[in-house]
């Protein structure tokens, strides 16, 4: 008969628990982390053809008014440097680094915390394998050595049952959060080659208009 949920808990010993809560926060930071970078992610292409069209013609109310519209970071970005357009291009750049700024850490919120129950959850693991062990071989000194299986299978049972849920947990996480800074990075090269483009719009409009 399979081992029910608590079971497997109370199997595994106190380090279970750890480990466990390592289950949860990292799967709580999954959801969040899967919504936010939903609903940051737009079509950059699409948008940036929609706003070199606007800027080339320059209406630059506009143009602030679709980045207000659009929620994501490279429109938040793009607002920045637009609202300095009359500005040198010194100044626009670095109103857009700042807003970069601001925009990255949101990104990369949390995810500190997901690689964290990553490598904590096998070495918690390994931690009650050593417990484990070191409970089984108590059992042998205690019986000076007349031990049957039945004798030890409390130690064992701890050690394997904490290193299985250490590497339960940690596999899917990590694999969570590689994918995660994948996404991430993507996101900021896009946002890079975005905001290279916007200064080169703004400075051409500045000699093309005469701002």
């Amino acid at each position: 008969m399979p081992l029910q949920p608590f079971e497997i808990m109370e199997q595994g010993g106190i380090l279970m628990w750890p480990i466990f809560a390592c289950s949860i926060v990292g799967l709580a930071i999954t959801i969040e982390r899967f919504f936010v970078l939903r609903r940051a992610t737009i079509d950059t292409r699409e948008f940036m053809d929609t706003m070199r069209q606007v800027l080339r013609q320059n209406r630059i109310q506009e143009a602030i008014e679709i980045c207000d519209e659009t929620n994501a970071p490279v429109a938040r970005i793009m607002k920045a440097g637009i609202l300095k357009h009359n500005r040198s291009k010194e100044e626009i750049r670095e109103a857009i680094e700042d807003a970069g700024h601001l925009e990255i850490p949101r990104l990369e919120r949390h995810l500190s915390a997901l690689a964290t129950c990553g490598n904590i959850s096998p070495l918690l693991g390994l931690l009650g394998t050593v417990a484990g062990m070191i409970k089984a071989f108590a059992q042998i000194q205690n019986l000076r050595g007349q031990v049957n299986p039945s004798d030890l299978a409390e130690g064992i049972g701890n050690a394997l049952m904490t290193t299985a849920a250490g590497l339960t947990v940690a596999i899917p996480v990590y694999v969570v959060y590689n994918y995660f800074v994948t996404r991430v990075d993507n996101m900021v090269v896009e946002m890079e080659i975005s905001s290279s483009e916007l200064v080169d719009l703004l400075t051409k409009d500045h000699g093309e208009h005469g701002i």
